[in-house]
């Protein structure tokens, strides 16, 4: 077993964020009063805030980079929106970079300035609210709880053909879910009234992370739009997803959970 750390959530994430977003809408305001004003200190104020927003802009992208990889559920609708989070976000980065380095020139051009901050804070709205999605629909960087769910479990492991032990007999309580990566699969390790069972962490409407929904009563809630399956069989009882998913079998020995292919 390969031990990582978990990528459930960036709490740090959504403060970060706030930070090059108030510096760089914060530098077009500034730019546009010393444009009308002629005031030379509000001009001097945007060139500060313009290098402290790419920075941070630069900064924000690291954790935001993280979740991308690790906590997105591949082949989702989320992995798509947040590729194009992503491409938004350096767009505008670089729409301000483009700005600051006019701005260096002895006679600059200060209605192009404007136009591309402009543009730039556009894109930031743009991306805000591609990032809320993200967040408030697909529940990214969210550690969803509900009754006796308990902690947030993950694993990791070498993809292999042989069984795999993915728990100890007593570690998940009812109704618990731990998600499994194996290789480059993300399979559902979940306990039931019946004992264990294991299935894909992709749901197959829109392949929301089904480790991060609820189970009770043997069914398992897709977070992202209510689909429902049975975990023992994988068949849909819900929808709007109309196809099953893919269940795995289990075998326990000497108070072990072992995983099997």
């Amino acid at each position: 077993m390969k031990s990582k750390a978990s990528f459930k959530s960036h709490p740090v994430h959504p403060i970060l964020v706030s930070f090059p977003i108030a510096f760089l809408i914060g530098t077009f305001v500034s730019d546009m009063i010393a444009d009308i004003s002629g005031n030379n200190s509000f001009w001097n104020t945007g060139y500060y805030l313009v290098i402290a927003g790419i920075i941070m802009g630069l900064i924000a992208a690291i954790p935001g980079l993280i979740d991308y990889l690790f906590t997105v559920p591949p082949k989702s609708s989320a992995k798509k929106r947040g590729l194009k989070h992503a491409l938004v976000n350096v767009s505008h980065l670089i729409l301000f970079f483009i700005a600051f380095l006019i701005r260096r020139n002895d006679n600059p051009n200060t209605t192009l300035i404007l136009i591309l901050e402009a543009a730039g804070v556009i894109l930031i709205f743009v991306a805000g609210w591609l990032g809320g999605t993200l967040v408030y629909r697909n529940q990214i960087g969210v550690d969803p709880r509900y009754a006796e769910a308990g902690k947030w479990k993950e694993a990791y492991f070498e993809e292999t053909k042989e069984k795999i032990k993915v728990a100890d007999k007593d570690e998940l309580k009812l109704n618990q879910m731990k998600l499994l990566h194996v290789g480059s699969k993300r399979i559902v390790l979940g306990k039931t009234e019946k004992g264990y069972v294991a299935f894909d962490d992709h749901c197959t409407h829109k392949g929301g992370s089904l480790a991060g929904g609820a189970m009770i009563c043997s069914t398992v809630q897709c977070p992202w739009h209510g689909s429902q399956f049975d975990v023992n069989n994988g068949q849909v009882k819900a929808g709007p997803a109309k196809e099953n998913i893919h269940t795995y079998p289990l075998t326990e020995s000497e108070g072990n959970v072992y995983l099997q292919f």
